[in-house]
């Protein structure tokens, strides 16, 4: 590894103080360990990122109906529920065990999924920043399902190595975005995979579509792949359960092959309707409408 290829002294602290918190939530159970994780998120970690004022922010362009109190709630339950999938992801085996074994899979796509495993059909899954992504990758892969996902490399390198680990040991295959990745991507897809890739981010290059009534530059890769491998394209959403620990996992209606800005149309719609449901499922402290 070359000098400029060594995380910097910064990435460095910040990954040895995740990797402690975490190896002290291991030595707790998973009923307890999956909460410490969620309220360390909520109390310590989201204050000190700055996570409280944009989730403010993007609530008072979204959803500028809520209470005060309301969104003072959320500006806590939506980091604890990024910090519980944080400790779900990082006990790997056990968290995939469980989702396994309650095969929470349900909705109207399911018959759809179904028949493209039967006919070998290809399969774009588009996913989100909802839930727990990873629990969507473990129940289909739960029930042998060729379910593989497109990832980003963390820019902290040091993060990233034991990052790729605990996701692929959910579930594989994983392509990160890359020429290297996108080929073998490619060549999945086409091979009659299941590609998982999330649609909920801001993309520069994106056309202008709508959210939550709001301009927000949306990728088209979803649409464009499944028109492209003649693959169903569909939500999934693992919709985290009031126990904080179980998931029911929805797989919603096909989109209709069409135009591709129409198509994310619709699944931006489809998401914001899921969103309004659990609004402290959706991580809203993402940069979604950084035009505005």
């Amino acid at each position: 590894m070359s000098e400029d290829e060594r995380p910097s002294l910064t990435d460095r602290l910040a990954n040895a103080g995740f990797l402690a918190v975490m190896g002290l939530a291991r030595l707790l159970p998973y009923q307890r360990r999956i909460p410490a994780v969620g309220w360390l998120f909520a109390h310590l970690l989201a204050p000190l990122a700055g996570w409280r004022r944009r989730i403010r922010a993007n609530l008072a362009l979204a959803r500028p109906d809520l209470s005060p109190a309301q969104v003072r709630a959320l500006t806590r339950s939506v980091p604890d529920n990024v910090g519980r999938s944080m400790a779900e992801t990082y006990s790997g085996t056990e968290f995939a065990r469980r989702i396994h074994q309650a095969d929470p899979l349900e909705g109207p796509g399911l018959p759809d999924l179904q028949a493209a495993l039967e006919t070998h059909r290809p399969v774009v899954i588009a996913g989100a920043h909802f839930g727990n992504y990873d629990a969507m990758r473990a129940a289909l892969a739960g029930r042998g399902w060729p379910v593989g996902g497109l990832y980003r490399p963390m820019n902290n390198m040091a993060f990233n190595r034991h990052y790729v680990a605990a996701i692929t040991s959910i579930s594989e295959p994983l392509f990160p975005r890359g020429r290297a990745g996108l080929t073998a991507m490619l060549r999945f897809l086409k091979g009659g995979g299941w590609l998982a890739i999330g649609f909920d981010q801001f993309d520069q290059q994106g056309p202008e579509l709508r959210f939550f009534g709001l301009p927000s530059r949306t990728v088209l890769t979803p649409a464009e792949l499944a028109i492209r491998y003649d693959a169903l394209l569909l939500p999934v959403y693992p919709i985290r359960q009031p126990d904080g620990l179980s998931f029911r996992v929805h797989v919603g209606e096909p989109i209709e092959h069409g135009d591709p800005a129409a198509m994310m149309q619709a699944l931006n719609d489809d998401l914001e309707a899921r969103i309004r449901l659990h609004m402290d499922q959706w991580l809203w402290a993402h940069r979604r409408w950084k035009q505005l």
